[in-house]
């Protein structure tokens, strides 16, 4: 929802520079929530047997997407519309973590080590792989905001919302269950 927050600022501000600014600290708060993600997993890649490992993962990916679909609207509220980029950054990274998006990236990371033939080169395409998907998030984040700001502003979503919260459930249970699917 870093766009939507995105937008809002801008409509505030009355500039599009305002929009584009905010995705830089929305982008890296992001980015924290997969690192710090990747880097759990990292660890318990190197306490707890695979299988196991990825069992947890799959089942707090389901158990995040039951969340989303029992309690939608379970977000951390502290931040107003008055942010500097280091509340942007907090916001970004506390909501990205709440909606499970490093753990989005589980059955991916959790595979690396078996698809590569060390160690070393699974954790630098793990890294890649991060960088890959803050990229593309970021670019479709920013593609979206300045379409809302440019064309219709806020008032395009109070007559076509869509409830991006139950698909966000559907997306964390279908990568739950891929994630129990992976080859052992």
């Amino acid at each position: 929802m870093g766009w939507l927050f995105a937008v809002a600022l801008g409509m505030q501000e009355r500039r599009r520079a305002t929009v584009l600014l905010a995705l830089v600290p929305i982008t890296m708060g992001h980015a924290l929530s997969v690192v710090t993600v990747a880097l759990v997993l990292r660890l318990g890649q190197a306490t707890i047997p695979w299988r196991e490992l990825r069992i947890a993962a799959a089942f707090l990916l389901i158990g995040f997407g039951l969340l989303r679909l029992v309690r939608p609207y379970l977000h951390p509220r502290w931040v107003g519309m008055r942010v500097d980029f280091g509340d942007l950054v907090l916001w970004s990274f506390l909501m990205a973590s709440a909606h499970g998006a490093g753990l989005m990236l589980a059955p991916v990371l959790l595979h690396l080590p078996r698809a590569y033939s060390s160690p070393q080169s699974a954790t630098i395409a793990g890294w890649e792989i991060i960088g890959i998907h803050t990229l593309a998030l970021l670019l479709v984040m920013g593609t979206v905001a300045l379409a809302v700001y440019q064309t219709a502003g806020l008032g395009l979503l109070r007559r076509a919302w869509i409830n991006l919260d139950l698909l966000w459930a559907g997306a964390l249970v279908a990568a739950g269950g891929a994630t129990l699917l992976l080859p052992t």
